[in-house]
C-alpha cells in the first residue's frame, strides 16, 4: 500500500505546507490548566474547624469571594484562615481589597461562643463602619425538644 505526499511533479525532497490548525498542544494546554484547577479549588476554601449551630432558614447565594470573619472555641478571631487581633480586626479588614465598608462580612462562631463574646465581635465590626453582617450556621432542622423553652420548675 503506497500514498503520494505530493504532485506527481514533485521532486519528494520537501513536504508541502500544512494549511491546517493543529489543535493538540492547545488541548494539552488547556488538560493541564483543567487539572490545576481542579486541585486549587478545594484549596481556596476557608477550612478553621469551628463546631457551629444549626439553622432552618433559608441559605442566602454567596458572593463570588466571601469575607469570613470566624470566632473560634478558644476566642481567638480569624479573618479567612489568618489569625488577629480583636484590636486589628476593623483595621486589617479595612486593609484588604474588596468593596470597602459595603461589602458582607459572614461571622461564624463556634457553638461555645458565649453570646457575650459575639457581640464583641459585632460591635467592633459596626463601630467601624460594617453594618453588613451575615450570621453562618449549619443547615439543618433543630431537634424537637430544644425548639420549646424549659418551663421554670422553682416554687
Amino acid at each position: 500500500m503506497a500514498a503520494v505526499l505530493g504532485d506527481l511533479d514533485d521532486d519528494g525532497d520537501e513536504f508541502g505546507e500544512a494549511h491546517d490548525i493543529n489543535v493538540t498542544p492547545f488541548i494539552d494546554v488547556m488538560l493541564v490548566l483543567l487539572i490545576i484547577f481542579m486541585i486549587a479549588a478545594p484549596l481556596s476554601t476557608v477550612d478553621l474547624p469551628v463546631d457551629l449551630p444549626s439553622a432552618t432558614a433559608v441559605p442566602q447565594k454567596k458572593p463570588d469571594k466571601p469575607t469570613y470573619v470566624t470566632i473560634k472555641s478558644d476566642l481567638a478571631v480569624a479573618i479567612g484562615e489568618t489569625p488577629v487581633k480583636r484590636v486589628d480586626l476593623v483595621r486589617t479588614l479595612d486593609a484588604m481589597a474588596g468593596e470597602g465598608k459595603e461589602r458582607r462580612i459572614f461571622l461564624r462562631a463556634d457553638r461555645g461562643v458565649s453570646y457575650g463574646e459575639l457581640m464583641d465581635v459585632l460591635e467592633r465590626l459596626r463601630a467601624g463602619g460594617y453594618g453588613r453582617i451575615a450570621l453562618v450556621a449549619l443547615e439543618g432542622v433543630p431537634d424537637a425538644g430544644t425548639s420549646a423553652p424549659a418551663a421554670d420548675a422553682s416554687p
